[in-house]
């Protein structure tokens, strides 16, 4: 063979050997895990799909829903609002929501249907329920002895609620006769045509009940029995919470706190200004009158407590609930992985 020829094959094995190994360790270097690809990245912002019932839980997001509509959010979210949480928890369960704000009891109960794999990241309504009657006499939970008290729901938060009350005031089931109805509007409407007759209602219902018939009034402020009984140092009668998927969650932490941020900054708005947070209200189909709205958002305790404070205040809730019965949290209490405590 002739010598230079020789060379020159031996030059092109090299190359062609250096170029198998450069390829080889820029292909060891790149990343491998696909969950780099699938992580909040800012080329590629993850939409929230957020579902919230038609009432006090929603009117804490109605600013934040307000700048996403004008694209002016921080994040990038589609909101589903609903009448009942029946619809928005087959949603979640088939991962067609990520974030949902539900009663407290429900989160809980949606917990255990998810074997745990549903985490509480924020508490956002606190007490809503009061007594509502044209009748002056009633003026202590005692008073209600005897009486026909009209409620929405048996099994739900108000039917709970009313039964802890009414048996740590020693008032017995026999004591008192509770008629339940499927919508607070249908015991708004009673109230309204009936004065003397009793009711359970949630805000915004209580002001749109009372507006309708003057001779209606507050006279139990639910909130305020619950805190007669468990002290400033008890638990505090929770409404609301907001649950998030864990799987959403584990793939888009940054995304779900930048969510917590203006959620936050949203319920703030909505009880400083309370104005155009009733306007809000009305264009969101949660309120049908402005004058209504505006007297109603002080009395609803949209709030946003999250963190250590939140698993406190929300633990203790589920608790007093659980000691009443077990059916009302799903049958047992939920794991300290329920919370959400960045």
């Amino acid at each position: 063979m002739n010598y230079n020829k020789y060379i020159k094959i031996i030059t092109l094995v090299c190359v062609i050997l250096s170029t198998s190994i450069l390829s080889a360790c820029t292909s060891a270097q790149a990343p491998t895990h696909p969950s780099a690809e699938t992580k909040d990245q800012p080329s590629q912002p993850v939409t929230i799909r957020v579902g919230s019932m038609k009432g006090p839980t929603s009117m804490g997001l109605l600013f934040l829903m307000e700048e996403a509509q004008k694209g002016k959010a921080d994040g990038s979210y589609e909101f589903k609002m609903a009448v009942q949480a029946d619809e928005l928890l087959p949603l979640m369960v088939k991962g067609e929501l990520d974030i949902a704000l539900l009663p407290a009891n429900v989160a809980a109960i949606l917990y255990q249907k998810m074997e745990g794999q549903l985490a509480v990241i924020d508490i956002n309504t606190l007490g809503v329920l009061y007594i509502v009657t044209g009748n002056s006499s009633i003026t202590s939970m005692e008073d209600l002895e005897g009486r026909t008290i009209y409620l929405t729901g048996k099994g739900t938060t108000p039917d709970y609620v009313l039964r802890y009350l009414l048996a740590e005031n020693g008032l017995t089931e026999e004591d008192c006769k509770l008629e339940y109805r499927s919508e607070a509007t249908e015991v708004a409407a009673l109230l309204s045509q009936n004065p003397e007759a009793v009711g359970l209602l949630p805000q915004p219902f209580v002001t749109a009940a009372c507006a309708q018939n003057e001779a209606l009034s507050v006279v139990l402020d639910m909130n305020q029995e619950w805190r007669k009984l468990q002290g400033e140092e008890g638990s505090r009668m929770v409404t609301g919470v907001t649950v998030v998927r864990k799987d959403f969650l584990e793939d888009h932490e940054e995304a779900v706190k930048k969510f917590m941020k203006a959620h936050q900054g949203s319920a703030k708005k909505v009880n400083s200004e309370p104005e155009i947070g009733a306007g809000l209200a009305v264009e969101a189909g949660i309120i049908a009158k402005e004058t209504i709205a505006q007297k109603a958002i002080p009395a609803c305790n949209i709030t946003y407590i999250d963190g250590e404070a939140m698993r406190q205040a929300l633990s203790g809730y589920l608790s007093v609930l659980n000691e009443q019965n077990p059916v009302a949290v799903g049958g047992e209490l939920p794991m300290e992985d329920f919370y959400y405590v960045p």
